[in-house]
């Protein structure tokens, strides 16, 4: 299936496109916000593993209805490595179907489901997981990006 094409900021208010990434590795994943419990640890253990995605030609991209300048805070105080886009009107979320009705403390809203999709060097997404757990994802997204590649 090809990756939904976007163009959104980074931290740095630096517009990027995926269209500009064609022909690298994308890991793209989807989180609900900065600087919480789940996402912190996600965010961290992507970056702790950002050399060995490098070495596979691979880009790591978190995206998150959060500011550019959100982004910039918690790459900061978490000497994050990896790139963080923000996409407050939603509408790249949606397209990943990455926003959607949830549910805790039986209340039910809408937010981010966190996702994430490996896209390939032809833009086109090869692996994708749903509803992911934080802790030790990055590890598995990486075993099977080295499968992907080996395959």
């Amino acid at each position: 299936m090809k990756a939904f094409e976007f163009c959104l900021p980074n931290q740095d208010n630096v517009e990027i496109c995926l269209r500009d990434l064609k022909g690298k590795w994308v890991v793209l994943y989807f989180y609900p916000k900065d600087n919480t419990p789940g996402c912190t640890t996600e965010a961290k253990e992507f970056s702790e593993l950002i050399d060995e995605f490098e070495k596979l030609g691979a880009i790591v991209i978190g995206i998150s209805p959060d500011s550019p300048k959100k982004h910039s805070n918690f790459i900061e105080k978490h000497g994050l490595k990896v790139t963080l886009l923000s996409d407050e009107d939603k509408q790249v979320l949606k397209a990943y179907g990455a926003w959607g009705k949830k549910k805790m403390y039986g209340k039910e809203y809408e937010g981010v489901i966190r996702s994430t999709f490996i896209i390939n060097p032809n833009g086109e997404i090869v692996k994708e997981y749903k509803k992911v757990k934080a802790k030790g994802h990055a590890a598995k997204v990486l075993e099977d990006l080295k499968e992907l590649i080996n395959s």
